[in-house]
């Protein structure tokens, strides 16, 4: 009678496991089947995660593609330092699409209300025209948006930068479909399975240094529409309204215009975990600006090329 190998005892595949290996395998696809790939870097946290992954899925080589950040000029220095410390310490290339330098071509115009991300998605593609990516790599989560939610894992966009939520690619089985004719790109996922709290599950894993917005800390902030945001160079206070210092941290980073932090006592990554774990608000639901503009806000800006 023949006797089959039986899998080893004691070994299991974790949660946390089976999404690691699941985003590096997406990696490896998408730097097999593109010429141009790159990833787009932020010194936000999820961002911080995909570099991680980036690092494990090439090791012990450097990461085979650069750095993009498509940058508002209206950023938490918090933020830009850490990215800077970080695209230092990997040796990688980091581009910087400039939203002001964009502003100041002509290329976009400021909006009324000073929000600067739904002028990013002009200046996204101008730089993808002018570097020739075809693969771009984000941390965008299905668990944050809706919009989001119906989004693939590789995510076709046009020769004008377009998505088109209704003709998408099937991914059955994690066969992911790459094929791209010139002028055509795709954007792509690794953490769509993932929830925020499986990125600070993993954050505690791994060990990973986050930039100090992260945590706990007092700043001082004024009250709009039942969200705290920070006094800054970039939104100063209004008539009428009163600025207070609280204890606070960001859930999520973007222009520092149209993103909130939260009240928390939450300074170490096992406090965060906790908070995040027992909140029932999505962190763009409970912290982005930009998404109360409309109930599709960001389904439009995405079908416009926006990432």
């Amino acid at each position: 009678m023949t006797e089959f190998p039986t899998a080893p005892v004691g070994y299991t595949v974790t949660h946390l496991d089976a999404l690691e290996a699941e985003a590096i395998f997406v990696f490896r696809e998408v730097v097999a089947e593109s010429e141009r790939p790159v990833l787009l870097f932020s010194g936000g946290k999820d961002s911080i995660v995909l570099l991680r992954l980036a690092e494990k899925a090439f090791a012990p080589g450097r990461i085979p593609f650069p750095l993009l950040h498509v940058d508002t000029g209206h950023n938490f220095a918090e933020v830009l330092d850490f990215r800077d410390q970080r695209v230092e310490e990997l040796g990688s290339q980091l581009l910087v699409a400039s939203v002001q330098e964009a502003i100041d071509t002509g290329l976009v115009v400021e909006p009324p209300s000073g929000m600067r991300n739904p002028i990013q998605t002009p200046v996204l593609l101008d730089a993808v025209e002018k570097y020739r990516f075809d693969a771009l790599f984000g941390g965008a989560r299905r668990d944050e948006e809706k919009a989001r939610a119906k989004e693939r894992v590789f995510s076709f966009r046009d020769e004008f930068g377009q998505w088109d939520p209704k003709n998408q690619r099937p991914e059955l089985w994690s066969l992911y479909n790459a094929r791209v004719q010139q002028g055509e790109s795709i954007r792509v996922f690794p953490l769509s399975n993932w929830t925020e709290l499986d990125v600070w599950h993993y954050i505690a894993r791994e060990n990973i240094e986050l930039p100090s917005i992260y945590f706990a800390h007092e700043r001082e902030v004024v009250d709009r529409d039942g969200m705290l945001y920070a006094v800054h160079d970039v939104l100063p206070v209004r008539a009428g309204e009163k600025p207070f210092k609280e204890q606070v941290r960001y859930r999520t980073v973007g222009d520092a215009s149209c993103t909130a932090a939260v009240k928390s006592d939450a300074d170490t990554v096992a406090k965060v975990i906790d908070e995040v774990a027992s909140t029932r608000i999505t962190e763009r639901g409970a912290t982005r600006g930009d998404d109360r503009v409309s109930e599709a806000a960001m389904e439009d800006r995405k079908r416009e090329g926006y990432f």
